[in-house]
């Protein structure tokens, strides 16, 4: 986490302003990450003044590191918020791009990258899909020579 050199204690809450100049993220592009994330949400004072908690600025940086270094699209990110919480963001790093989505590394499943980095998805099973296929035409040929 970011540390602040403000004076506060580590768990104080902080401004928009504070935050935006900690992390180099402009206050608009904050406050358009709580229109994205629905995760993202700074407590609001009377007035509409943002204070962000520490779990805030957390996942502020969470999202930073993974629109602006890891390359995700915002929905993508959100996603892998969701799926492995912001707490769990450090073992994303590993998370391989495959076209315009990342691998789940937690979903089981194995992907090997190649050499531009580049992760490969596992092949589907189509057999049993192929054997309903092959039956299908055989009952078809059958019915059109009767």
């Amino acid at each position: 986490m970011v540390e602040f050199n403000d004076g506060k204690d580590r768990a104080a809450f902080r401004t928009i302003g504070e935050v935006s100049e900690a992390l180099g993220i402009k206050p608009h592009v904050l406050r358009y990450w709580e229109q994205q994330f629905s995760l993202l949400k700074p407590m609001k004072r009377s007035g509409g003044r943002r204070l962000y908690r520490p779990n805030d600025i957390e996942m502020v940086e969470a999202i930073n590191r993974l629109v602006n270094e890891e390359g995700y699209t915002l929905k993508g990110a959100e996603a892998v918020l969701r799926s492995s919480g912001a707490s769990g963001m450090d073992r994303r790093r590993e998370d391989r791009r495959v076209g315009d989505r990342r691998a789940n590394a937690g979903d089981g499943q194995s992907r090997r990258a190649d050499d531009t980095g580049a992760a490969e998805a596992p092949k589907p099973d189509y057999s049993d899909a192929i054997a309903k296929l092959k039956n299908l035409r055989g009952r078809l040929a059958k019915a059109i020579e009767a």
